[in-house]
Order: structure tokens, then C-alpha cells, then sequence
């Protein structure tokens, strides 16, 4: 049976750089312990044996011959080594710390006050090699002076056993060791790479199902967060897409509904007048402001879908100048007068004094006729609609309200969505395009500005937006 390893999966690479980071610190491990231990040995040896001398230095300078003499002894015993000191003629003054192989050091001793006297030192170290014995001494002399005391010099001498059965009892225990660490290494290394990949693998699974069309999928996460995290933004991602798809189908659904009825209304009038009214003047001009208002119908839904569409994808730049909102009010609310004085309508505008912002004007019209427009649809039995302009702050609060039967609460978020109709507001037929709103809330985005609506059902809603105050 052929295997096939992937090279460059996580699981594989995760494995391969356990195994290189658990032999790296073998190698290391093997070269201070096999290759280098007699260089380091004798490395720590030397600075053990410049220690000792300069203790017993110092206390030769600070105490008295008796103290001197058990420092000394305290001194050889903690260090484990040989120290003999003589006054400077020769004469012996006090041994410490004999070698177990009872070894003599006279020609050591000897050796060393002569290398001291030739190059008229005060201190010397030597490698010296014993003859008797496989190995080395280390020799260290030192002169000792003090003002009230005889002049003495001291010798320490530090034996460098062989190292030669250490290594091989190491040598066995670092070949336990390093298979031992490699079967864990790779052991941890699988562990943590299925508990990396596993969950991995599952949100790839998930992820092709929502690239088939499988909607509202929920993604499981793994022990670490960034896989949670990862996890929670593919789910908030495919019911995301789940929402778009079902606004798409209901965007298509109602665009067609929109169309399908002026036209069919065009073609059923202009059949009339071809087949009946086209004689009777009476007859055929009220079929032709039928076609006539459906044809407009159908203008108005073409133009408010290029007008959302423009301002979505970036088309469509505003150009902010310095002018009076309040004006601007005022010349939307008097393209409503007609339908004012023909059925009955009172649109009231509060604003006190004029108001200077730095916006886009003839946006700000389409949103003032937007909001107003859509206020009257849904106004109430008292068809009154109130344009409310106030300053705050470095602001200008700008409110559209009416009396009507309201929003409920869970639907105020999604208002904003195109041909998005809230329940309790269908309460009557209405006209239009069904974009109004998402035109607003795109022209509104476009400048920056802080928009809202607050509605309580059986009293009313109340559309805001804010805009800069110019103080220019």
C-alpha cells in the first residue's frame, strides 16, 4: 500500500520541526556532555583553584596565624583540595587537604617556586602531568604578605582526574535519553498537530458546504481561540450570506412584482383604447392617464434602483456647500402643497430661525422628500406630518414625524432595507418604489451623519438625522 505524505500541511510540518528542535537540543546536549566535558571541566577546575588562592590571600591579609591557620582548614576541606604553604625561605608552615592517593607534591612544590623565582613572579599557575598516574595536576602558587606577619607562600594543587569512565556512564544515559526524547517529541507532536488540524479540517468541510449554496451552516471551533474566532466569523458569515440570498430572492420577487403590474396595466389600457375607447374622446383620455401614471410608476422605481445602485458601488460623490436647512425644508414642503389642499394633508415645518450646514443640498432634498414622503403614507387618520429642525450642540437635529399606528420594535432595524415593508404599517395601499428609505440611509451614510427612528405603536414614528452646523 503506497502512502502519499502531504509536505506542506500543518500537521506534517508541525511533526517535522519537533523532531529538528528535539535533535538540535540533543546535539547540544551531547557536545557538553561528550565532546567538550574535559575542556569544561578544567575551565571550572581553574576558576575554582584562582578562588581558593585569592580566599586565602584575603585571609592571610585580615586575620591573625591562628585564624589564619582555620580558614585555611575550612578552605581545603570545602574545596577538596591539597594546600601547603611555607614560610619564603622554604620551611614548612601547615599542610591541608591530603591527596587520597597519598601522593608526594615536593617536585610539584619545587617546580612551581621555581617557575615563580625565574620570571620573578608573585603568582603561577601550571599544567603539570603526573607521571605516575594518567593525569594532570593543577598547580597554583601564590605569595602572601602582610605588614606584622612573615612572608609565606601558599600552593594549591587540584588534581584533574580522568574523565574517561564518566563519559562512557554518560555516553549509555544520553543513548536512553535521546531515543526517550524523540519518541516523546513525536508522540507531542502528533498530539498537537491532530488538535490543530482536526478542527481545521472540519471548517473546510463546513466552508465547501456553504460554497455548494448550504446556508446558515454553524462553525466549530478548536482549543485555541484563534480557531474559535475563526469559527465564529465563517458562521456570522454564512448567516450573513443566508440573509443576502433571501433579500436577493425577495429584492427579485418584488422588482418583478413592481414591474409586472404597470406594465400589464399599460398593455390592458392601450388594448382598450385600440379595442374600445379609441372613438369615445372621454373614454380614451382617462385610459391614457392611466397609462400615463403607470409609465411614471415605472420611472420612478427604474430611477430609484440607478440611484441606489450608483450610490452603492461609489458612483455617486457629494459636493457639500454652506446653505440654509431650513430652506431647504420649506421648498420640499411646498412641492407637497397640492396634495395638501387636494386631499386633506397638513405638513407643519418647526424650525424658529435659519440654519447654515455643510452638506450636499440637493441630497439633503431628496432625503427631506423621502422621509416626508414616506411620513404621509403612513400618517394616520389626522394626516398631519410634522418637519421638526432644531440645533444641538455643534449639530443640527433634523426630525420627520407623524401619528400613525407605529413600527414594532424588532422591525425598526430592518426599515432601512430595500422594499422592506413593516406589518403594522400596511395598513392601507400605498405607492412607490420601496427604495425611499435605503436612498436615505445610503445619502446619510455618504455624509457621515448620525440617522435614526424611533416609532411606539398606536402613536407614531419619528424619523432623525443629524448634520454639521457650519460656523463659517
Amino acid at each position: 500500500m503506497k502512502l502519499n505524505f502531504n509536505t506542506h500541511s500543518i500537521k506534517f510540518k508541525v511533526c517535522l520541526y519537533f523532531i529538528i528542535f528535539a535533535v538540535l537540543l540533543l546535539v547540544i546536549l551531547w557536545s557538553l556532555q561528550v565532546l567538550f566535558l574535559n575542556t569544561f571541566y578544567q575551565t571550572m577546575k581553574e576558576a575554582k583553584t584562582e578562588k581558593v588562592a585569592k580566599s586565602i590571600e584575603l585571609a592571610y591579609e585580615r586575620n591573625d596565624l591562628a585564624e589564619f591557620s582555620r580558614q585555611v582548614a575550612e578552605i581545603a576541606e570545602s574545596s577538596d583540595m591539597y594546600i601547603y604553604i611555607s614560610y619564603a625561605e622554604g620551611l614548612p608552615f601547615m599542610l591541608y587537604g591530603l591527596d587520597n592517593s597519598n601522593h608526594d607534591y615536593t617536585d610539584e612544590i619545587l617546580r612551581v617556586k621555581q617557575e615563580m623565582e625565574e620570571k620573578n613572579l608573585k603568582s603561577v599557575s601550571l599544567m603539570i602531568d603526573d607521571p605516575s598516574r594518567p593525569r594532570r595536576i593543577l598547580a597554583c602558587g601564590n605569595i602572601l604578605r602582610s605588614e606584622d606577619k612573615p612572608e609565606l607562600i601558599s600552593y594549591i594543587f587540584s588534581p584533574l582526574w580522568p574523565v574517561t569512565s564518566t563519559l562512557e556512564i554518560l555516553t549509555t544515559q544520553l543513548i536512553y535519553v535521546t531515543f526517550i526524547s524523540l519518541a516523546l517529541a513525536l508522540c507531542l507532536a502528533i498530539y498537537l498537530s491532530t488538535r490543530i488540524t482536526t478542527p481545521i479540517r472540519d471548517i473546510t468541510r463546513s466552508a465547501g458546504k456553504l460554497a455548494e449554496g448550504e446556508y446558515g451552516i454553524v462553525f466549530k471551533g478548536g482549543h485555541y481561540s484563534e480557531l474559535n474566532n475563526l469559527a465564529d466569523t465563517l458562521t456570522k458569515a454564512s448567516i450573513e450570506l443566508e440573509k443576502s440570498t433571501m433579500l436577493q430572492k425577495d429584492l427579485i420577487a418584488n422588482v418583478s412584482h413592481d414591474l409586472r403590474t404597470p406594465l400589464t396595466m399599460v398593455k390592458s389600457y392601450a388594448e382598450m383604447i385600440r379595442d374600445l375607447s379609441g372613438d369615445n374622446p372621454k373614454k380614451r383620455n382617462a385610459h391614457l392617464q392611466v397609462i400615463i401614471d403607470e409609465a411614471d410608476r415605472l420611472n420612478l422605481l427604474v430611477s430609484d434602483m440607478l440611484t441606489l445602485s450608483r450610490m452603492q458601488s461609489g458612483a455617486i460623490v457629494i459636493e457639500k456647500k454652506i446653505f440654509d436647512i431650513k430652506e431647504v425644508a420649506e421648498g420640499i414642503i411646498l412641492s407637497f402643497k397640492l396634495l395638501k389642499e387636494k386631499d386633506g394633508y397638513q405638513i407643519n415645518l418647526d424650525c424658529p430661525s435659519p440654519v447654515m450646514v455643510e452638506a450636499d443640498p440637493e441630497r439633503m432634498k431628496q432625503v427631506f422628500s423621502n422621509l416626508i414622503n414616506n411620513a404621509l403614507k403612513f400618517c394616520g387618520e389626522d394626516k398631519v406630518v410634522n418637519v421638526i429642525i432644531r440645533k444641538k450642540g455643534r449639530h443640527v437635529l433634523c426630525q420627520v414625524q407623524d401619528h400613525g399606528v407605529g413600527i414594532p420594535e424588532d422591525e425598526l432595524p430592518h426599515i432601512w432595507e430595500r422594499y422592506y415593508k413593516a406589518s403594522s404599517n400596511m395598513v392601507r395601499s400605498t405607492t412607490g418604489s420601496g427604495l425611499g428609505l435605503s436612498i436615505v440611509k445610503e445619502i446619510l451614510s455618504l455624509h457621515n451623519a448620525n440617522y435614526g427612528v424611533d416609532s411606539t405603536l398606536g402613536k407614531g414614528t419619528t424619523f432623525w438625522f443629524e448634520l454639521d452646523i457650519s460656523f463659517k
